[in-house]
């Protein structure tokens, strides 16, 4: 089906705010006290992304190409997947997303974060952090992730897939990507899935909250857009 700009623009706003209420959601439910699912475990996070992700893309799939990611608009135009100038209005949109989804993750919560004082914990919930800090390592952990990502994602154009089971197999990558990759930094490999969040966290009411930490903020949008294009082309050299 042919979409019109304002069609897709609203496909990519609405699936990455998507992809935030359930992504960020299960962090919550794992960090927040007193929820039923407190303390659940690196695995149910990894599980909840992924399905997050798959669920993002069934819901909007029909409406724009479901990148909800800027760092993979970025590989798809590296790659001649989509034209350039789609680039900055897909990731605005993205952004936008993701910031909105924060803000119903926090509405969702509001007791849970009363509940809280662990203001590391909270931070969590909207943005990612790393286990130890370190940018050039840091900054490395972003980019090979994103790579994987995106580099997955273009050779998953190469195979036929059952109808309608494509969204499930990239639910599974980032599942993959969460469990094996992301406990260095929290697999942002995505901007606007820490950007658009962390700008939530420095502006909403949010109960004993600090800092939205933006010293380490510039790692989560730059590592995804290296890993994002390199991805892209080592596809391109290889097909």
């Amino acid at each position: 089906m042919e979409t019109t700009l304002f069609q897709q623009l609203l496909g990519e706003y609405f699936g990455t705010m998507i992809l935030i209420l359930l992504g960020d959601g299960v962090v919550a439910a794992n960090v927040l006290k007193k929820t039923k699912s407190y303390e659940g475990g690196w695995v149910m996070i990894g599980l909840g992304w992924g399905l997050a992700v798959a669920m993002a893309v069934y819901a909007v799939g029909w409406l724009s190409p479901a990148h909800i990611n800027p760092a993979v608009t970025l590989g798809m135009a590296v790659a001649g997947e989509i034209g350039w100038a789609m680039v900055i209005p897909y990731s605005l949109a993205q952004i936008a997303g993701g910031f909105t989804g924060a803000v119903l993750v926090w509405l969702h919560y509001v007791p849970h974060f009363k509940a809280t004082d662990d203001q590391e914990a909270i931070l969590a919930v909207f943005s990612t952090g790393p286990a130890i800090k370190g940018s050039k390592w840091n900054l490395m952990s972003e980019t090979i992730a994103t790579f994987v990502l995106v580099f997955g994602l273009l050779a998953f154009t190469q195979g036929d897939f059952t109808d309608g089971l494509n969204p499930l197999v990239v639910g599974l990558l980032i599942v993959a990507i969460g469990l094996s990759l992301g406990g260095t930094t929290g697999y942002a490999i995505n901007p606007a899935r820490d950007l658009g969040p962390r700008i939530a966290h420095q502006i909403l009411p949010i109960a004993n909250k600090g800092s939205s930490d933006w010293e380490y903020a510039w790692i989560p949008i730059v590592g995804p857009f290296l890993g994002g294009a390199i991805g892209a082309f080592i596809f391109i050299l290889m097909s």
